[in-house]
């Protein structure tokens, strides 16, 4: 596993990933990975070239696998969004986050374009690692789940897409700055509207709104077309009802790439203790501290935690972590 690091970072967390960049960074390898692996869309609602990025790693015979985790309804737009239907290999879908599913529910997809011999391991893949004891109410939900789409849910889903976009042009006359293209997702630079994302989130939660996640920086809404039409005109009362404030310009420094001490198998099995984050400077993490799942770590097991590191751990409010003893 090698991480590929974007060559231009514009103060956000989002990683981007262009097809050039991959393609030169496949070309100077001295042997090609059986896999390019990436998400898309991210938590943020940022999708990526998932066509150009097929392109690039099938003229070198290299697999791609995308985690569409959030992107499982990109199928049903017009035209269709889906990875697979973009060029990926393989993909991984979450019925439950955008579609009506229990949770934990999920799709394994395999194009049809992919070698016989490659996709005959994939049943028994999932058999060495998948549970013996699967949960029949989720199997029932992705049943019943199949009734839901195919009964009006993509006529349901274009429609609520033009309601939505014209509801984000409106934000942005309103003065605020939107973050991502996936269709179903709102994504708030808090900052440049005079607000920590957390603090933009208390004035919705305040009004009546729960969002789906904040930090520093952010504000996500994730959206459905089951809300209905006055239910998105109370978001948009909420969201303009707010006062702007001038632009918050401070923000946190650019991460330094980390070195690796140990395995992330040697990390996580030696000793360990908890310690304050202020105390960690040269210690080994032991154990992912993530402002939240799916982010890219801060760090990951058996890297050095260097003051930069510090830095980002106190702005995303974590206080502890755990590393190596000794």
């Amino acid at each position: 596993v090698e991480w590929i690091y974007p060559s231009e970072y514009d103060g956000y967390l989002t990683v981007s990933l262009d097809p050039k960049d991959l393609a030169k960074k496949l070309d100077g390898m001295d042997m090609l990975p059986t896999a390019v692996y990436v998400t898309s869309p991210d938590y943020l609602g940022h999708t990526l070239d998932i066509k150009g990025i097929g392109e690039v790693c099938h003229e070198r015979g290299v697999l791609l696998l995308v985690d569409n985790a959030h992107g499982a309804y990109l199928k049903f737009l017009t035209p269709s969004r889906h990875p697979i239907d973009l060029g990926a290999d393989m993909c991984c879908d979450s019925a439950h986050k955008t579609l009506k599913a229990l949770t934990g529910a999920g799709y394994l997809h395999v194009s049809y374009t992919l070698e016989d011999e490659i996709a005959a391991l994939v049943k028994p893949a999932m058999a060495l690692f998948g549970s013996t004891s699967p949960s029949y109410l989720i199997l029932a939900s992705l049943d019943r789940l199949n009734d839901y789409l195919s009964c009006g849910y993509r006529f349901d889903l274009q429609r609520f897409v033009e309601l939505l976009d014209d509801l984000k042009r409106r934000l942005t006359s309103h003065g605020y700055s939107l973050y991502g293209d996936e269709p179903l997702k709102i994504t708030i630079l808090a900052k440049d509207y005079g607000y920590l994302g957390t603090d933009l989130g208390r004035a919705l939660s305040d009004r009546g709104i729960e969002y789906e996640f904040a930090d520093p920086d952010y504000l996500t809404l994730m959206l459905t077309p089951d809300i209905t039409d006055s239910e998105l005109k109370s978001l948009y009362s909420a969201l303009i009802s707010v006062e702007r404030r001038d632009k918050i310009c401070s923000g946190i420094t650019e991460l330094s790439i980390p070195v690796r001490a140990f395995s992330m198998r040697d990390a996580m099995l030696k000793p360990s203790e908890l310690v304050r984050v202020e105390n960690a400077l040269g210690r080994v993490l032991s154990e992912l501290s993530v402002g939240c799942p799916p982010a890219v770590p801060i760090l990951v097991y058996g890297e050095v935690i260097d003051s930069s590191a510090i830095l980002r751990f106190k702005y995303y409010g974590i206080d502890e972590v755990r590393v190596i003893k000794g």
